[in-house]
């Protein structure tokens, strides 16, 4: 799990011309995002600073220290850049929680224990989330009904398909 990296927040297009940007958290608290050295895809660090809702200062941490981004064509190369965590940095859940990067790479099997595949990838368009199961990529809905069982510790989820994947979801892996 330490080389997970978990989406926290999204920087948005810039607010004014000093360098302040919108930033979208995808954190319970968007406190949180202004606590921790973040990370984006191509390993450059930053941490923010909340100015007021949904708008703050980044500022990029290198070997040298941090430097603030001054101005609006700097902000606007942001524009997009994914902010992450490492999945080791966020808290230990409690029973019967989990985090959904958790589930990836458990094995799905339906009801009888016939393993159906493995979650590839957990999707969450804002409709609720769904998992995807390769090798079939079938789409399981996550919900209780169709996942009564999550064991992230014993490595499974039960997985009971909606008749429209039946098909897809048993196909063999």
């Amino acid at each position: 799990m330490a080389d997970r990296l978990i989406l926290m927040g999204v920087i948005g297009k810039p607010h004014g011309v000093r360098g302040a940007v919108r930033v979208h958290s995808h954190a319970e608290d968007a406190d949180t995002l202004a606590e921790r050295t973040l990370t984006d895809r191509k390993g450059r660090r930053f941490q923010i600073t909340w100015a007021h809702e949904n708008v703050a200062w980044i500022d990029e941490v290198t070997g040298t220290g941090k430097r603030r981004v001054a101005n609006r064509t700097e902000a606007e190369a942001l524009t997009n850049t994914e902010l992450f965590i490492s999945r080791d940095e966020l808290p230990e859940t409690g029973e019967e929680e989990f985090y959904f990067t958790d589930l990836i790479g458990l094995e799905a099997r339906n009801g009888d224990g016939k393993v159906l595949g493995k979650i590839a990838e957990v999707l969450d368009f804002g409709a609720g989330a769904s998992l995807e199961l390769a090798p079939s990529g079938a789409l399981i809905p996550f919900t209780r009904a169709c996942v009564p069982v999550v064991d992230v510790a014993g490595g499974f989820v039960v997985v009971i398909p909606p008749h429209e994947v039946v098909g897809q979801a048993e196909a063999s892996p």
